[in-house]
């Protein structure tokens, strides 16, 4: 398996890493070629400047895109075009019409396609999935998700919405397997061009999700709540961990921790050989794509926005 990686100035290199370990790192292309050349040498393989470049001189099964979210549409076309799968990194595509062409062509071609929604690989989504869908608490009436950090110096492109958030709005669409009927947010920014800090509200059939995320505090937070009717399941992204507060006492189930990457890449790399089925489906990260652009025009508008024209 020969899976390529553009992009390496920010998240790419932890791909570079993980493809490496799962023995399927064939090459790495950046603009800035001394960067991606000194990558190449630490994990041996071979180093590009120009997309065009690599793919003249490298017969690749897959391609990893970590570069700015503008460029993405782009760069999955050409590789699609040649029959390589792909995963782009969220949030998908910049634009709508880009990732719905991207879907088209994708399944023309025959060819997998994927996102890096890479929370739905992590231990205690998958756990607490399973505690939604089998009731194990009753019925979910709300979510709540916290991410907040300083803003990382790399991202210049988008806000915090596209960039952050989605995580948490795919989280959202994973765990409750639909899609909300309306949204509503509210941002803001102390410097930049994008907003900085975001509150959103998701509204679906008899239940609801709140997110927020800001890129202003200093502390780390990757958190949520899932509120059920009969007891509430607490998480953490970065350490795993997971605890279900009920009426007259808790519980704090075991869960074994693991790289959400490497399951990410894993999967992505089986779906290639057609050992799997894709976690995230292009439909899903298209679907993402909608509520954040949603999301978007919320904040601008200050109106609540249906989801009906989205579809």
């Amino acid at each position: 398996m020969n899976i390529g990686v553009i992009g390496v100035g920010g998240w790419g290199k932890n791909h570079v890493r993980a493809l490496s370990e799962l023995e399927a790192l064939s090459c790495i292309c950046d603009l800035d070629y001394a960067k991606a050349k000194e990558l190449a040498k630490k994990y041996r393989v071979n180093a590009y400047s120009s997309l065009d470049e690599m793919l003249n001189n490298e017969k690749l099964d897959g391609l990893i895109i970590s570069t700015p979210t503008s460029t993405h549409y782009t760069i999955a076309k050409v590789a699609i075009e040649k029959g390589i799968a792909v995963l782009a990194e969220k949030p998908f595509t910049k634009r709508i019409d880009e990732a719905k062409e991207l879907l088209k062509l994708a399944k023309r071609k025959h060819v997998i396609l994927t996102a890096g929604y890479i929370e739905r690989f992590n231990p205690v989504v998958k756990h607490t999935k399973e505690l939604i869908d089998s009731k194990s608490f009753g019925d979910v009436l709300m979510l709540e998700f916290h991410r907040e950090n300083k803003r990382p110096m790399r991202i210049t492109d988008v806000g915090i919405i596209l960039d952050t958030s989605v995580h948490d709005i795919d989280t959202a669409l994973y765990l409750l397997n639909e899609m909300p009927n309306v949204v509503f947010a509210r941002s803001g920014k102390k410097s930049g061009e994008h907003e900085e800090y975001v509150t959103i509200i998701l509204g679906f059939e008899n239940k609801n999700a709140f997110i927020v995320s800001n890129w202003i505090t200093p502390k780390k937070m990757r958190n949520f709540d899932v509120i059920c009717t009969e007891g509430v399941i607490s998480g953490n992204f970065v350490t795993q961990e997971l605890k279900i507060e009920l009426d007259k006492n808790t519980i704090m189930p075991r869960i074994d921790n693991e790289e959400p990457l490497i399951l990410e890449l894993k999967n992505f790399i089986n779906a290639i050989k057609g050992r799997e089925e894709l976690l995230v489906k292009p439909e899903d990260a298209l679907n993402t794509l909608k509520v954040a652009d949603a999301v978007l025009l919320s904040t601008k508008t200050g109106s609540q926005i249906y989801l009906g024209a989205y579809t």
